[in-house]
């Protein structure tokens, strides 16, 4: 069955002075945000098209000749098909895995914790938290459903404010858990890029990913951002529901019709469902046995693990095929915009604006200001180039290079990166595309919460990326 959502524009200044003045501070400024970015902030596609313009001005401003940045721009524009068609079906495959009747019934489990509309932000906050340490992908659309299905249950719960917490795991610790382009990539010689392996060697998970520093960094997010979510949700009386947001949810479940002839037996079967999946099973444990579970778990096997389990749960290859055909609408947004972000990503990388940003880190930094800066740097860029992956190969030669220049711990340098570069995730609705498709809703209804979160996140970071970065002994390149 589909989902619809009727809506309506919304207008600023939705929330009156007297209804402000009885708030707390940080739900007072949580409701004053959303009501504004909901009727100034831009939809997500117009937001990419916004990031060309910026970016293409950002160039001239730097002398670039405008004929190399349309050039650079123009030529990337399928650079990131592939990815493209990764992130379609991490949201296919998320979806079909969370709507499958085991992991369904797992969701409803969780959603009767809450008894309260602000419990159940902070709840959808660590769910989605702890997740992303594990799969960034996953949190996403298991975020989502969780949302929707608390959405059903409490109606004191604000709908905006739940569906930011349910990004939190993008916007906060995914690059410091387990999917982490950075570290996983510095970690893998054959992963590395020769300039790369040249300058700073080999950074093993254990001076990234698996240090305490990186430990206490997680811990402090977590606790930060649990707290902001809780205590700047709306209280019973000012909280938006799903109903009021003209936002309709219809049944999960799937209705297979009838088999009406011989030849759709093996559709209905689970013959050969079970005997797939344990093909699949088979080589995803080779991969494993041989690369190890960390070394084996890339974007490609997680959005294979989520069709494999998929498939199987939902047992019947005609249920998995009609849960597909559900999902399939949702990647819209997706499919249309990567490419526009592509283009953003060409004129940066394709021409001397990432120069210029490693000449200008190396010669403002020191060894006391160099986790600052970094940080800042990483910040600023993901605005416009909002892939972990792909931006860290456009700031890592800066970035090792100052650090071995001012002896900086480069496992620290990684996690600085990986750090800062979630931060404008709360401001950029780019990976919100599929969390937006699961909640049927706008990303300026979430981006005044994840503003918040943002301002809330900053200083943290810093304070903390700082601090070790001035203690943590450098370690000689392992090459």
């Amino acid at each position: 069955m589909s989902e619809r959502a009727l809506r309506t524009t919304p207008t600023p200044r939705t929330v009156s002075g007297e209804t402000l003045a009885r708030c707390g501070a940080l739900e007072r400024c949580g409701l004053w945000l959303s009501e504004h970015t909901a009727y100034w902030c831009p939809d997500a596609f117009s937001f990419a098209l916004l990031a060309i313009l910026v970016t293409y001005l950002v160039g001239l401003g730097l002398g670039e000749s405008p004929g190399r940045l349309i050039f650079a721009g123009g030529e990337s524009f399928w650079l990131m098909a592939p990815f493209t068609m990764q992130m379609a079906m991490i949201v296919i495959g998320g979806y079909a895995l969370a709507t499958s009747p085991p992991v369904h019934r797992l969701i409803c489990i969780l959603a009767r914790i809450p008894r309260t509309g602000r419990a159940a932000v902070a709840f959808v906050a660590l769910f989605s938290m702890v997740t992303a340490l594990l799969s960034w992908g996953f949190s996403l659309i298991f975020s989502g459903l969780l949302v929707r299905e608390l959405a059903r249950r409490l109606e004191d719960m604000d709908y905006r404010a739940a569906g930011a917490a349910g990004y939190l795991g993008l916007g906060s610790v995914w690059a410091l858990g387990l999917s982490s382009s950075a570290a996983l990539m510095m970690a893998t010689p054959s992963s590395i890029p020769r300039p790369l392996l040249a300058l700073s060697g080999l950074i093993p998970l254990t001076q990234s990913l698996f240090t305490l520093p990186s430990f206490i960094l997680v811990v402090s997010l977590v606790g930060v951002s649990i707290a902001v979510a809780y205590w700047s949700a709306p209280s019973p009386g000012r909280a938006r529901t799903a109903k009021q947001m003209g936002v309709v949810f219809e049944s999960l479940e799937v209705s297979i019709p009838p088999r009406t002839t011989p030849g759709e037996w093996l559709m209905y079967s689970p013959i050969v469902t079970v005997g797939v999946a344990g093909f699949f099973g088979l080589y995803i444990v080779q991969v494993f046995r041989r690369l190890g579970f960390l070394g084996g778990l890339d974007l490609n096997m997680c959005n294979l693990v989520f069709i494999v389990l998929a498939l199987l749960f939902h047992w019947q290859p005609k249920r998995f095929l009609l849960t597909v055909a559900r999902a399939v609408p949702k990647t819209g947004p997706v499919l249309i915009q990567f490419p526009f972000y592509a283009v953003v990503f060409g004129m940066i990388a394709g021409t001397r604006i990432s120069e210029w940003a490693t000449h200008g880190l190396i010669l403002l930094s020191s060894h006391n200001t160099y986790s600052l800066l970094v940080a800042g740097y990483t910040i600023v860029l993901g605005i416009f180039v909002p892939s972990g992956g792909s931006k860290w190969i456009i700031e890592a030669p800066s970035l090792l290079t100052a650090a071995v220049q001012h002896k900086i711990h480069l496992g620290w340098v990684v996690q600085i990166y990986n750090a800062a570069e979630a931060i404008p995730n709360l401001l950029n609705p780019f990976w919100m595309l599929p969390l937006l498709a699961t909640l049927r809703i706008k990303a300026r209804d979430l981006v005044g919460y994840s503003m918040l979160q943002m301002i809330a996140h900053i200083p943290v970071v810093l304070l903390l990326a700082w601090l070790f970065a001035r203690y943590l002994p450098f370690v000689a390149p392992i090459k």
